[in-house]
């Protein structure tokens, strides 16, 4: 049996209330929460665990899914991966990334990014996906390029952060780029 949540080196999965202490630990590294999106003061494990147990509890969105990015051996939380801003009547959809600092490099990320498009382009029929980056991350920068995302535009000085701002590159890529490099 095969399941389309599932690569060579990673599983989708929903979150489980057990995810609190890696989530909660992946919170320390503050450089790579800034290139996510914003740093917040730091909660309690009791917050923590308490949240993740919330979160646990929902029902996944078909069009907006949040997914923890699991070791396919082990089922050891790495990361995070969602949709957000579907639009049904466009047929596009953003989406946003995150991976343990302990955990980059390692082709986690290219992989789950690959899964959730497959799984929102054949499974949902949407066309485009989007995808937000800062300038400053030039790994994530790299990622999106070497995946195949075009550069669509840039918002200028739109992200502040570590006392300087940044912009906001956006990506886009279609389901025929998608196909053409990834089936």
């Amino acid at each position: 049996m095969t399941s389309v949540w599932v690569g060579e080196r990673v599983r989708l999965r929903a979150k489980e209330p057990d995810d609190w202490e890696a989530f909660h630990s992946f919170e320390e590294d503050s450089d790579a929460v800034r290139n996510g999106w914003r740093l917040h003061p730091p909660s309690s494990a009791a917050y923590a665990k308490k949240r993740t147990a919330e979160e646990a509890e929902q029902r996944p969105d078909l069009d907006d899914p949040d997914l923890v990015i699991a070791t396919r051996d082990g089922n050891v939380p790495v990361g995070s991966i969602g949709a957000h801003h579907s639009d049904r009547d466009h047929g596009t959809f953003a989406y946003g990334i995150s991976v343990g600092t302990p955990y980059h490099r390692k082709g986690y990320a290219s992989e789950a990014i690959v899964l959730l498009l497959r799984y929102m382009f054949f499974e949902r029929r949407f066309q485009k996906a989007e995808a937000w980056v800062y300038s400053s991350n030039d790994a994530s920068l790299a990622l999106h390029r070497r995946l195949g995302f075009v550069e669509e535009g840039r918002r200028r000085r739109s992200h502040y952060a570590n006392g300087r701002y940044d912009d906001e590159v956006l990506f886009g890529m279609t389901i025929e780029e998608f196909t053409a490099l990834h089936t």
